[in-house]
């Protein structure tokens, strides 16, 4: 096959291939599309974990075995330049392989990566004064709110901002600086 043949071939091919996205991007709707408005809800997930403990809790723990799944959504009210003027956070948590009749002194958003032990930021409420009981070591469907902040809304938007900055940590009677944990993923 000669050059020019080949050359020719080649021409035609880019010649087909360019009307066809021509004629594809001629086929959607003759508006742009408008941004969309920033959500009003986001949801974070968080897998808890005793081996997600920092500092390292000794493998002997009676909580070794304690694991859970947690989520934690932010409600938000927006001003018509989206910024956020208000927010509740609703925290549902499960844990299980706790020990029979352990119990939960505390539950919190903290701040810290995940080799970071970092200060409460979000607190659920749950304390040493109204404690939870976990009779066979196991409770489903723990639900908190909070419209407290104590960094403000700005927590909020760097939260948004950096989810992966921040976990959520459940506090045992045996582990009252933290038993499980795990850091937050927007979903």
């Amino acid at each position: 096959m000669n050059t020019l043949f080949k050359g020719t071939m080649t021409m035609k091919r880019y010649a087909i291939v360019a009307a066809l996205a021509m004629v594809g991007g001629a086929c959607g709707s003759s508006s742009p599309s408008a941004p969309s408005a920033p959500p009003n809800t986001i949801v974070f997930t968080a897998a808890l974990a005793f081996a997600n403990e920092i500092p390292t809790l000794p493998t002997s723990n009676v909580d070794v075995n304690a694991r859970g799944t947690a989520t934690v959504t932010f409600n938000l009210t927006r001003d018509s330049a989206g910024t956020i003027t208000a927010a509740t956070v609703g925290f549902v948590y499960n844990v299980t392989g706790f020990p029979a009749g352990t119990i939960l002194r505390g539950t919190h958003v903290h701040e810290g990566g995940p080799t970071v032990s970092g200060g409460v930021k979000i607190d659920s409420g749950l304390g040493a004064a109204n404690p939870i009981t976990l009779g066979d070591g196991t409770m489903n469907n723990i639900t908190f709110a909070s419209t407290t902040f104590p960094d403000g809304l700005g927590l909020i938007n760097a939260i948004i901002a950096n989810p992966n900055g921040y976990y959520f940590n459940v506090h045992s009677g045996v582990n009252p600086g933290g038993a499980i944990r795990g850091q937050l993923v927007k979903q």
